[in-house]
């Protein structure tokens, strides 16, 4: 009986006339595909939660933890001894003829809160004391872009559906003209690929936009030479008038709902996405404090401050990517040039949601895929003082949305090797994450292949302390 009902809502839907606004169309569509999936998403389930927006600060190739926010001082004592580890435990780096490498950067304490950071962070102590560092996550993967999918989806062979797109469907949007999930990518995309803001099993709507870097954000998002938005919007209502039609006739076509609502977006955005995306607005003392026009933090500046417009416009979640921090050899010479690039940009994202009032709304994650080792691989027989890849150990902060500012949680080994106190596997940091923006993970919840899906797979716990 259900599936008839559903069937002819679906037609009554696909034969509305005209009179009905193409927007609002768009809406009834989209509302229609949740409510006939079985899904579970209503709004926030904690109403109380403080975050409204995310913005995910992706640190792709896995920044070590031992060289930017949890020093060891042993290695100093233990560095380059060699030393044999037997067995494969995951991959070559976890065996062979191995030395110990020291950090090549010295720290200290910053804040009232005496975070520790090393000396290349030169305006992050500023904010110190809103950072919430979290040194016990662990994650399963070694390999890159399986790695990138445990920590984008929860699921580490791809497939599902991205953090963004789960915080899109449970929220919803504030905007109806911009898209609710924005990637900010850098030149090229993550190992992985687009894979890692898919919107999985979700409906289309809910999958990660990325713009482009370089050049227009957005292709084609001006029209051509001669063409009005007159002659746009009666193009779009003849074609929508032709696909609805077309609709009628196939109910169960997902692919087409997606590209009617998608026509529609794409004819908002034209509005809507020029005013935002161009920075000419921003007073010259705005883009000198995000690096806007110097170097090395021009690119990752002008993200940064995008991102600040675009959670001022309503996107419920937006990701930055910085990548190439990898380093499995000159580690001094990688990280050394890495951190100040991005170190500037990140501590004038803090301030400048702070001064508008918006950083206790929006949630503020950094983070790679996994941590770094205290040690490295003998390979053609020499030594380059660089780091291999650990799921067992990693350092992640975030910033305002109810998160336990100016706090150090957790803690690892005393080389950085294995996280030994409030250790979580990366699913209870995703439920937290979601707690924080007001969501509960066990509630979010997606019928598809015959069962009710989530983020964690299975279930996970908050980690309560990392919650103010």
């Amino acid at each position: 009986m259900r599936q008839v009902f559903t069937m002819l809502r679906r037609e009554f839907l696909y034969s509305l006339s005209a009179t009905l606004g193409p927007a609002a169309f768009s809406s009834l569509l989209a509302e229609e595909s949740i409510e006939s999936s079985g899904s579970s998403a209503s709004g926030p389930h904690f109403p109380e939660a403080k975050a409204k927006h995310c913005i995910f600060l992706y640190m792709e190739g896995g920044p070590s933890h031992i060289d930017t926010f949890d020093p060891k001082p042993k290695l100093s004592e233990l560095h380059l001894k060699e030393f044999q580890r037997s067995g494969e435990k995951q991959s070559a780096m976890s065996s062979g003829k191995r030395y110990y490498v020291e950090s090549p950067f010295k720290f200290h304490k910053v804040g009232e809160s005496g975070a520790d950071m090393c000396d290349r962070w030169e305006h992050l102590p500023s904010v110190a004391d809103e950072l919430c560092f979290y040194r016990g996550c662990q994650v399963e993967s070694v390999n890159h872009p399986t790695a990138n999918y445990h920590v984008n989806t929860g699921n580490r062979f791809g497939g599902d559906p991205a953090i963004g797109a789960w915080v899109n469907y449970g929220l919803g949007t504030e905007n109806k003209d911009l898209p609710g999930y924005i990637v900010l990518p850098e030149l090229f995309h993550p190992q992985g690929g687009s894979a890692n803001w898919s919107n999985g099993f979700l409906p289309t709507a809910f999958q990660g936009t990325p713009l482009r870097p370089k050049g227009s954000p957005i292709l084609d998002i001006a029209p051509p030479p001669g063409i009005t938005q007159q002659h746009q919007r009666k193009n779009l209502d003849y074609l929508q008038f032709l696909n609805r039609n077309h609709a009628s006739q196939h109910p169960q076509h997902d692919d087409l709902r997606a590209r009617m609502q998608n026509y529609e977006l794409a004819f908002r955005m034209q509005m809507e996405v020029p005013g935002i995306l161009s920075l000419d607005n921003e007073t010259e003392k705005t883009l000198e404090m995000y690096g806007v026009g110097q170097e090395p933090t021009d690119n990752f500046g002008r993200r940064c401050l995008l991102a600040r417009k675009l959670v001022e416009k309503g996107v419920r979640f937006v990701q930055l990517y910085a990548s190439t921090w990898d380093s499995h050899d000159y580690l001094a010479k990688a990280h050394g040039a890495l951190i100040p690039a991005v170190d500037q940009p990140i501590a004038a994202l803090i301030q400048d949601l702070r001064q508008r009032g918006l950083l206790d709304e929006t949630l503020i994650v950094w983070m790679g895929e996994f941590g770094r080792t205290p040690d490295n691989g003998v390979r053609g027989g020499g030594l380059a003082y660089g780091r291999d890849h650990n799921p067992d150990a990693m350092s992640i902060w975030m910033a305002g949305g109810g998160c336990r500012a100016g706090h150090t949680i957790g803690a690892t080994d005393d080389i950085g090797a294995m996280a030994v106190e409030n250790v979580h596997h990366v699913r209870d940091f995703h439920v937290t994450l979601l707690r924080l923006l007001g969501l509960d993970d066990n509630k979010l919840t997606y019928y598809h292949a015959g069962r009710f899906k989530q983020l964690s797979q299975f279930g996970g716990a908050p980690i309560q302390e990392l919650i103010a």
